[in-house]
């Protein structure tokens, strides 16, 4: 995998335009004077949790004794239902804060923008070619620069796409992500026959 297509698949993961109306209903809440400054940490917060879990990645399969076949077919599993939550969307929206109360890590950077999908993709990432840290580190950094851009100017592109535009564009990122879902749940079954065997 290049950096480009890494990076692709982990923009798609972050979904920020699914994120937009979520993180649109949270920011309202707050003093106008304050959004910026909060959305600023929170996505800095999800940036630091994903860098770790990059180069952590290894020592984690390590330390729970995990082969990468394992983190293949599991992130494809959850990448997959996380796919079919954005093309069949369900009802009801962000919980556990209260109208005013200003988030602090959970639920913006964890697990909006750091989920447990992207956080397993890095692991598997850093798991599949250790040498290239550089490589997913640049392509780590884009999408998170991709996505900030996107949600830092929520407004403009809720303007701009609408709520069916947005609609649809978080659908079609869905249909995207079941296809490399499925890819890396086929990888990890295919690796772990020609192991086994």
């Amino acid at each position: 995998m290049d950096i480009f297509s890494a990076a692709v698949m982990l923009f798609l993961i972050m979904d920020p335009l699914g994120n937009l109306p979520i993180f649109a209903s949270i920011l309202r809440h707050i003093d106008p004077k304050k959004r910026r400054r909060v959305l600023i940490r929170e996505l800095l917060f999800a940036l630091v949790i994903m860098l770790a879990f990059l180069y952590a990645g290894e020592a984690i399969l390590s330390f729970l004794n995990l082969r990468s076949e394992s983190v293949s077919i599991a992130g494809g599993i959850i990448l997959f239902l996380i796919a079919i939550r954005m093309i069949f969307p369900q009802p009801g929206g962000v919980v556990g804060l209260a109208a005013g109360e200003e988030p602090f890590i959970v639920p913006m950077a964890i697990p909006l923008m750091a989920g447990p999908s992207i956080l397993a993709a890095l692991i598997l990432l850093a798991h599949t070619d250790s040498s290239r840290m550089g490589d997913w580190t640049i392509a780590l950094v884009s999408a998170w620069g991709a996505s900030a851009v996107i949600l830092m100017f929520y407004k403009l592109f809720t303007r701009m796409l609408g709520e069916k535009g947005l609609t649809a564009v978080e659908r079609l990122m869905g249909m995207v992500l079941v296809m490399i879902s499925v890819q890396m749940f086929l990888d990890g079954v295919s690796n772990y026959m020609k192991t086994a065997g």
